[in-house]
């Protein structure tokens, strides 16, 4: 063997150590990097990240092979001439089922990727991710993110793709996107966005891929795309707003799929479509007409009834009944006869799916309902699924739908992340907008049947799903969405046979006492004539107008609602207003609701009946309040909204024992940000530009979270931006009222403003409005703060249940806030976008100068500070004294109040004589 020198083995140390050198250099993450990383697992939720290894060495728990479309990967760059370290460039965590919000701290970061598909993360887009110019891909689709983009979206200079599909996104797109000059990839869809589509979409000319389905936006769909040249792939559905034109895409030559539908395009298709052969998937059509087979059906038997296993195969259930099966396999465009009465069409093939199409979906769940075998299969559609039922005997009938979500699972796996949302039409008449099975059952793989009220004419039924655009389209795996239905059940809700000749005289004789009847009472006849007529013909006329409205709701029964409240029981009462009481009740689905009654014979309840259901069929919003659909039935017009199990927010504020809550301050503040966000999206972000009129605490409702929801739309006003906004009908409630609207009937958006401001100082104080005194003036909250303040003691405003442990900052911000609002004149209260800008700390508050005419004397500051502090002893004893209380249920007393509450308050002596 070979010596070695002493020149040589130095040599070979050199080299070792060089080496040595570069394999560690190439495997240290800055250090800077590694604690923001360890600070981001905390907040995304992702505690198996273990800081103890290199995140840049490609080991686990940082780096994790690709197993069943998880991702787990922390990827860097460690070629960074000059610089020794290396640096996090990508991070991917698709699938990983994480909940937590999105870390501020990748604002300072140089990443170039982030990848959180298919999670469950929540919260809004953090402003600071606009500050990472570096970034070429943002993916953030198929989870739970919430509010509007964030404009520093805009600052992205970088951005290729951004992927935004299935969220709850809500507003209109900001006005900055315009800049992002470099997208290839724009994914919207199955969001709540408000507004149209921009105008500056012409400025997205590298586009490759557009995707609108569902997303909330409204057309038409602006002419600039047609500088949209390198489009393969667009996709755009379910607009809302008003008809147009086909738009120009004939310089589009490289486009491959193209999907137009119900976009509301009433144009014919421009004969260049036929030209452009490079594509290969086209879709542009709207509704389907109705009953396409009705008119060729002859009729052997006239029925009354149908049930079908869709799906499966003939099945008899527990109670005997015998459902016909449907188990045929269909095409993407299939009508056809199955039963002895029915038929099925089918329209559409799912997107990006080369498997073959049965259009059954197959069970993938535990299933333990009775009659599981309705449900070990479903029929589904990609769009439009459409039963129809012939030869049925006219009349009212129950159409029962029978729903199991069986293709994903409740596990902490991929296939628990799909959401399926589809509208359903009966008798083509939208019953359900945005119908998700899963969450209507309480989780997957559980039944629920839910009865819808049908008339038959013509002896034919129609039964529609349709799928808008929503919800999940690739989740376990492609093609699995769209409508799906377990089984139907059509019965006929009364039935008899021909009458016999006894009945017809008993008939006979019966009209002719009637006849006599009203020949003796003619004079009572004529004095009660109108309102008999009128009683009469409201119902007809009253459904005409909310047929005209397009609701977005359902028109329940009043046997469905009495079963719900138990025929209204008393014990089910949970309020009393103006024009009637408020009822809680649960359906046969187990949905809790709260049921608002309205009485016809009120010309301005029935008005505000008309009101309330038009606009808030219109407005989805996570801080106003749900209403599921409406009955009216004679002279009674019902209201069904969801239940707030905490009642208003003035029954917690001032609701006497264990009826009033005990509010700490970040929930008084989150309280108050939830009323800014409703009320900045009915003045600016909403489709209809609204102004509520009576924003007050007892129509601010608060959920089982404490979350607050604006209700009551009864009073609520389009702002049609006229010139005057001067109304003839003052409405609202004394105490909230801007000063410009009581006194002179000048209504804008800045009216809600004020009112808002003063619901902020309650929610401060702890206290109410105004104080009555017994023959004397009333003292009002308003005047006091405005005293304090010259005195530069705002803080003894402060309802002193909160202790210290609050955040003084935020208080004086809060106080600060309602004065701004409350100003005198309507043009120096900022917007209710620019009070939620405040609030959240992104914009200062401006200096705000009182009014000397505001500032009530020493007099009125002595006598309202020994009010107070008389309340507070009297509370202090009767807490010791008392051992009852009034149920959260139960009706209690407040400052104010209006006929149109929901959970409404009165006042009356007594409640003053026993706080004094």
């Amino acid at each position: 063997m070979k010596k070695v020198t002493s020149s040589q083995f130095l040599l070979l140390q050199l080299l070792a150590l060089w080496f040595t050198s570069l394999a560690f250099g190439a495997n240290t993450t800055q250090p800077e990097e590694v604690q923001a990383l360890k600070d981001m697992g905390k907040i995304l939720g992702k505690k198996e990240w273990d800081t103890d290894i290199d995140p840049c060495s490609s080991q686990h728990p940082w780096f994790t092979p690709k197993v069943d479309t998880v991702e787990n990967n922390v990827t860097c760059n460690c070629s960074i001439p000059g610089d020794n370290f290396c640096h996090v460039v990508s991070i991917d965590l698709t699938r990983n089922y994480l909940n937590g919000t999105i870390p501020t701290e990748w604002g300072s970061s140089n990443l170039r990727k982030i990848s959180l598909l298919g999670n469950r993360l929540t919260g809004p887009i953090p402003k600071e991710i606009g500050n990472i110019t570096t970034l070429e891909s943002l993916v953030l689709e198929f989870n739970q993110f919430s509010e509007n983009l964030p404009p520093e979206l805009g600052n992205l200079s970088s951005i290729q793709r951004l992927h935004l599909t299935s969220n709850n996104f809500t507003g209109e797109l900001p006005e900055t996107l315009a800049k992002l000059t470099t997208l290839t990839e724009l994914r919207l869809s199955d969001n709540n966005f408000s507004g149209k589509i921009p105008d500056f979409i012409h400025r997205w000319t590298n586009l490759v891929l557009l995707s609108i389905q569902g997303s909330g936006l409204s057309g038409p769909i602006h002419s600039g795309i047609s500088f949209l040249q390198n489009l393969t792939d667009l996709r755009i559905s379910d607009l809302n707003g008003s008809d147009s034109t086909f738009p120009p895409i004939n310089n589009m030559t490289k486009l491959q799929t193209l999907i137009l539908r119900s976009c509301n395009i009433n144009d014919t298709l421009p004969p260049y479509l036929g030209n452009m052969k490079s594509i290969q998937d086209l879709r542009t059509f709207g509704p389907l007409p109705c009953r396409p087979m009705a008119n060729k059906y002859a009729c052997s038997r006239i029925l009354n009834s149908l049930h079908i296993n869709c799906g499966g195969a003939r099945e008899t259930s527990s109670e005997g009944i015998i459902y016909d099966g449907d188990s045929d396999s269909l095409g993407p465009s299939t009508s056809k006869e199955v039963g002895e009465n029915w038929a099925i069409s089918n329209t559409g093939h799912f997107l990006n799916s080369n498997a073959s199409e049965t259009y059954i979906q197959q069970n993938t769940t535990r299933l333990s309902m009775p009659d599981n075998a309705l449900y070990k299969t479903a029929r589904v559609s990609p769009i439009s699924l459409t039963y129809y039922g012939f030869c049925l005997e006219n009349g009212d009938y129950t159409v029962t739908l029978h729903f199991a979500e069986i293709a994903f699972t409740d596990d902490d796996t991929y296939k628990s992340l799909g959401r399926r949302i589809f509208d359903i039409y009966i008798q083509r008449k939208l019953v359900w907008k945005d119908f998700n099975i899963a969450y209507e059952a309480g989780g997957v793989g559980k039944e629920i049947k839910i009865p819808f009220p049908a008339y038959v004419n013509n002896n034919s039924l129609e039964i529609r799903f349709y799928w808008a655009g929503k919800g999940t389209d690739g989740i376990p795996y492609k093609s699995i969405y769209g409508p799906l239905i377990s089984a139907i059940s059509v019965t006929r809700d009364s039935t008899g046979g021909s009458m016999s000749a006894g009945v017809v005289v008993g008939i006979v004789v019966a009209a002719i006492v009637l006849v006599i009847l009203i020949v003796l009472c003619w004079r009572i006849y004529i004095r009660k004539r109108n309102s008999l007529a009128k009683d009469i013909s409201f119902g007809f006329i009253l459904l005409s107008e909310l047929q005209d409205l397009n609701l977005q709701t359902s028109l329940f029964t009043m046997h469905q609602i009495k079963v719900a409240t138990n025929n209204f029981d008393i014990s089910n009462k949970i309020g009393e207003g103006g024009f009637g009481p408020v009822y809680k009740g649960i359906l046969s689905n187990g949905t809790i609701i709260a049921v608002k009654m309205l009485s016809s014979r009120s010309k301005q309840g029935n008005r505000e009946f008309i009101n309330e259901i038009g606009l808030i069929s219109a407005l989805q919003h996570p801080c106003l309040v749900k209403l599921y659909g409406c009955c009216v039935e004679g002279d009674q017009l019902l209201l069904v909204y969801e239940y707030m199990e905490n009642n208003s927010l003035a029954q917690a504020l001032f609701g006497s024992g264990e009826s009033r809550l005990k509010l700490d301050w970040p929930t008084r503040h989150k309280i108050c940000l939830g009323i800014a966000r409703g009320l900045a999206f009915l003045h600016e972000e909403s489709r209809l530009k609204i102004v509520h009129r009576d924003i007050k605490a007892t129509n601010v409702l608060l959920d089982k979270d404490l979350n607050p929801k604006i209700s009551d739309f009864g009073l609520a006003k389009l702002d049609e931006e006229d010139n005057t906004h001067i109304s003839t009908r003052i409405a609202g409630t004394y105490g909230y009222m801007a000063p410009e609207y009581a006194m002179h009937g000048y209504l804008t958006d800045k009216a809600d403003v004020y009112s808002f401001g003063v619901v902020a100082l309650e929610i401060v104080s702890g206290k109410s409005n105004t104080i009555h005194r017994p023959k004397q003036e009333a003292l009002h909250l308003l005047d006091w703060a405005h005293l304090l303040k010259e005195k530069g003691n705002l803080m003894e405003l402060v309802d002193r249940r909160l202790g210290s442990n609050l955040n003084e900052n935020e208080v004086m911000m809060m106080i600060k806030v309602a004065l701004l609002c409350t100003n005198a004149t309507s043009n120096l209260r900022p917007t209710m976008s620019s009070v939620l800008s405040i609030l959240e700390g992104r914009t200062m508050i401006p200096e705000f100068i009182s009014d000397p005419s505001e500032i009530m004397d020493e007099m009125k500051l002595e006598a309202m500070r020994q009010y107070y502090f008389q309340i507070e002893e009297n509370e202090r004893n009767e807490t010791q004294t008392e051992s009852h209380s009034l149920s959260i249920d139960g009706s209690w007393m407040a400052s104010s109040s209006s006929a149109a509450d929901l959970y409404p308050v009165h006042v009356d002596s007594s409640y003053w004589e026993k706080r004094n």
